[in-house]
């Protein structure tokens, strides 16, 4: 009888251990062994601790910057062919006065969600000027301080006209390469010459430059309130350009636009002309670099759960013996399933910790980069979907290989050599 009593108070001594165990005791410490396993065999999980971090830090890096990053490729949109110009420009009637935009029209126009800038010209064709007794042809235009920052123009050679030269109506100039070699011999004996258009005398102060400055290159730039003032026969500014933000914004502003300027002007003979190709073009090829970078990420995260899979099925292989001791001790089922289960997840989300600070580190070098930053909640939403990715990630790859030492026999497992 006292064998059986105390067979029966040991059974209930347990019971009570193992319902005391239910408690967050029991998860703490299971946490801590687990915790103290991985660190034991960090060297065993440096590769995959790597591969989730450098996935998870592209991860947020890619989402956290990608819309500056766009905005920034946008900028230089010499590389794109003007892709995301868009030219607005009203028709010359066969019989009536031609249209020309207004200042309160291009205001409007620059308000549509998506516009980054526009800007107006006057044009005049088959302009002439002599040097040192030779003619010489070319374009004038008349344009807006903005319009070198609309097309990403730069000064080759001395500086652009900036918005002091359209408020004072400066009579400078700026001109393209080509014609510079032609009139003065090059880029550099062209800056300070006097030109002379329609008998009055423009200062050259600067040479156009930029990858799409060929297009221009035989072409001469007034500030649009002097071209108005002096140039006889320049028209009315009745074309203007549109930049949009990214190649996104191309289509919607485009089908703004009509109804923005019908809303402040009439609109007879306008049209819409838009570089449909190359934006298609551009959109095709940053869509297939999109995808790249983004299967990337997600490759290099799930061959670290495949990773994480193939060390914790070894893992449970080497410790068959422990797993029989502790059952046999009294471990139940579920604290076996819980302590692998719980080193998986402790492996991808220390591994998440480290690829959220390499991604923060990344974030602050391309803020500093381009100039701009992103919204710091943009940042905690990238964070917490990598640390919820990282939890599936750890349990869908060690929920297997913790089943199957859960589900081992303790005769079995105490034999396992």
């Amino acid at each position: 009888m006292a064998i059986g009593k105390r067979k029966q108070i040991t059974v209930a001594e347990l019971d009570r251990i193992r319902r005391r165990g239910a408690g967050p005791l029991r998860y703490y410490d299971l946490v801590r062994v687990s915790v103290r396993e991985v660190l034991r065999k960090r060297r065993r999980y440096i590769g995959v601790l790597a591969s989730i971090a450098l996935g998870m830090a592209g991860f947020i890096v890619i989402i956290t910057m990608g819309n500056d990053l766009k905005k920034n490729f946008n900028n230089d949109l010499d590389l794109l062919g003007g892709a995301t110009i868009i030219n607005a420009m009203f028709e010359q009637p066969q019989l009536d006065r031609q249209e020309w935009f207004r200042d309160r029209t291009l205001e409007a126009i620059g308000r549509i969600p998506g516009v980054l800038d526009t800007t107006k010209v006057a044009l005049k064709t088959s302009a002439l000027t002599t040097w040192h007794d030779r003619l010489f042809g070319f374009n004038l235009v008349g344009c807006e301080a903005n319009y070198w920052k609309v097309f990403s123009f730069n000064a080759a050679a001395g500086r652009l006209f900036d918005a002091k030269d359209i408020e004072e109506g400066a009579r400078v100039c700026v001109v393209g390469s080509d014609l510079a070699r032609q009139i003065f011999g090059g880029d550099k004996e062209a800056l300070g010459q006097i030109l002379s258009i329609d008998d009055n005398l423009y200062t050259v102060i600067g040479i156009l430059g930029g990858v799409r400055a060929g297009d221009r290159s035989l072409f001469v730039f007034l500030p649009i309130t002097t071209a108005r003032a002096r140039v006889v026969g320049i028209s009315q500014p009745y074309s203007s350009y549109i930049r949009c933000a990214t190649w996104d914004d191309v289509a919607p502003v485009a089908k703004a636009v009509p109804g923005v300027v019908k809303a402040n002007q009439s609109d007879r003979g306008l049209r819409i002309n838009v570089a449909w190709e190359p934006l298609k073009q551009v959109q095709r090829i940053f869509w297939w670099v999109e995808l790249f970078i983004y299967s990337s990420i997600v490759a290099t995260m799930i061959l670290g759960g495949f990773g994480i899979w193939n060390i914790m099925m070894a893992t449970v292989t080497s410790r068959t013996r422990e797993i029989g001791l502790k059952k046999a001790m009294g471990a139940l089922d579920t604290d076996i399933l819980y302590q692998f289960l719980f080193e998986a997840l402790c492996v991808t989300l220390s591994s998440s910790v480290f690829g959220v600070i390499l991604g923060r580190i990344g974030i602050e070098y391309m803020s500093r980069m381009l100039g701009s930053r992103p919204p710091e909640g943009l940042f905690f939403i990238c964070l917490m979907m990598g640390l919820g990715f990282a939890a599936v990630l750890g349990v869908g790859a060690g929920l297997y290989p913790s089943i199957r030492a859960s589900r081992m026999q303790v005769v079995d497992a105490m034999r396992y050599e």
